[in-house]
């Protein structure tokens, strides 16, 4: 049998979500929901359309409060975020879960999940959908990242400026990746009620493997 990419090395013996990755994920939950709520709150100041975010939802107060608390968010997340891809990379654990990722592979995932036939039984192994979703999570928040270092500091990054096509249109691009973001995060939140041993696999770090001389004979 083809071992499955997805699964442990031969001879490690560890949970699905290693401790690592479980601290690192609600880090970056709680920089994200900081991040965007303080946002919500900035934007609330100098509208790009024609509405804003009610209060209540919003984080800071007041405008120099929002910035304070965005500020804190945004350096949270820049660490805990670098810290999350340098763990990944070196562990081998994102070329793992989130590849091989095709488009046909993606389209006959999302049929069988519309189908009711994708299976959840196994939290080591991503379908190609949760792969392609979790890959534009992490390139939207590195989008949403850049694009705000140009907002906050446009003169000091005058090419990162240009690349975005200017200070207003990288606020426009901020924006919707934010936006985008709160869509994933909503998505991401709904399968987790679906699914709850997901949810608790992140908590725990879920059942650990049998190593093949502990299974029991079929």
């Amino acid at each position: 049998m083809k071992a499955d990419p997805t699964s442990f090395p031969p001879g490690r013996d560890g949970p699905p979500h290693p401790l690592w990755l479980r601290a690192t994920h609600w880090i970056n939950a709680l920089a994200v929901l900081i991040m965007v709520t303080s946002g919500w709150r900035i934007y609330d100041a100098s509208p790009l359309f024609d509405f804003t975010f009610p209060a209540g939802i919003t984080l800071g107060g007041w405008l120099g409060g929002a910035l304070q608390w965005h500020f804190a968010g945004m350096w949270l997340f820049a660490v805990n975020g670098l810290l999350y891809l340098c763990l990944g990379l070196s562990t081998g654990r994102l070329a793992r879960r989130l590849f091989p990722v095709t488009a046909r592979g993606v389209l006959d995932d999302a049929r069988r999940a519309l189908a009711g036939r994708l299976a959840h039984s196994d939290p080591r192994r991503y379908n190609q959908v949760q792969r392609a979703a979790y890959l534009f999570a992490i390139l939207d928040l590195v989008l949403v990242g850049l694009s705000g270092l140009v907002v906050w500091k446009s003169v000091q990054f005058p090419l990162l400026r240009e690349l975005f096509g200017g200070y207003d249109a990288a606020r426009r691009i901020h924006f919707y990746g934010m936006a985008a973001i709160v869509a994933f995060a909503a998505v991401h939140i709904s399968m987790a009620v679906l699914v709850p041993r997901s949810l608790l696999a992140m908590v725990s770090g879920g059942p650990r493997p049998r190593r093949p001389g502990k299974e029991r004979a079929s």
